[in-house]
């Protein structure tokens, strides 16, 4: 696993921190602020861009990636991406979680987020997807990556059961925290008893989103997650080994040392 050095785990921090805020403010606003991602998206979009930039710009500069990181790194966003196209998300079922378990278990925290949301970007561009929706997707997909590199140490078929059983739960957590970018600004088209009430206690829109997310989402959830978890049990071995022999191979931690021919 790549280690994450301290700026980049700072830059890594105000990622998360503003696809928190991005995702919870309608929560904890006043009544009337009326504001739809639809306009602000653009602007997180950017904001994000420039994060992942910097994370990237921290670890390079500490030390952490040199450019056969980033051309791996590279590699497998368009894989990714690829793997999106597959089925562009038909029936909750989407392959690229799959990678993004195993390649964030293997590169670590910083790279795996930056991998996830990458790999999002190159499917939205291959598929047509891009959307006020995609900055969300993108921190989503990035927190799938870094919630596998944060697992604890496991090895062998310990390691894969514990990453199918976060795979299953990736696949319901991602959908359960994609809905919020849309769900407080449904209104009245949100069903009965399951829509946002602005200026309602925490507790009591939580109850109301629980409903709307058992309601309409779920069934598109758990086919997500159920094939995340039956191929990292089927074919997580041989991806595991494949990405670990090529960060081996790549020497990310290994000091170059300069020795003297006439020595």
């Amino acid at each position: 696993m790549i280690s994450l050095r301290w700026p980049g785990a700072v830059a890594l921090l105000l990622v998360t921190l503003v696809g928190v805020a991005s995702f919870g403010w309608p929560f904890v606003v006043a009544p009337g602020t009326g504001l739809a991602h639809g306009q602000d998206a653009p602007w997180l979009f950017a904001a994000l861009l420039g994060l992942l930039a910097l994370v990237l710009l921290a670890e390079v500069s500490s030390g952490g990636l040199d450019p056969r990181t980033v051309a791996v790194l590279g590699v497998l966003a368009a894989t990714g991406g690829a793997l999106r196209v597959l089925s562009a998300g038909t029936a909750g079922l989407e392959p690229m979680f799959f990678l993004l378990v195993l390649a964030g278990r293997v590169l670590g925290r910083g790279t795996g987020f930056v991998l996830g949301a990458l790999a999002v970007l190159t499917g939205a561009f291959l598929t047509g997807g891009v959307g006020p929706w995609l900055p969300f997707q993108m921190v989503s997909a990035g927190w799938v990556a870094l919630g596998a590199a944060l697992l604890p140490p496991a090895t062998g078929r310990a390691e894969r059961v514990m990453l199918a059983a976060y795979g299953l739960a990736a696949g319901l957590l991602y959908g359960a925290v994609m809905n919020l970018w849309f769900w407080p600004f449904m209104g009245a088209s949100a069903p009965t008893g399951a829509g946002f009430v602005p200026g309602a206690e925490v507790t009591s829109n939580l109850g109301h989103y629980a409903a709307f997310y058992l309601a309409t989402s779920l069934g598109w959830d758990v086919p997500r997650g159920l094939l995340t978890a039956a191929l990292v049990l089927v074919a997580g071995r041989p991806v595991l080994a494949t990405l670990r022999r090529a960060v081996r191979r790549a020497a990310f931690d290994a000091e170059v040392i300069f020795e003297d021919p006439d020595r």
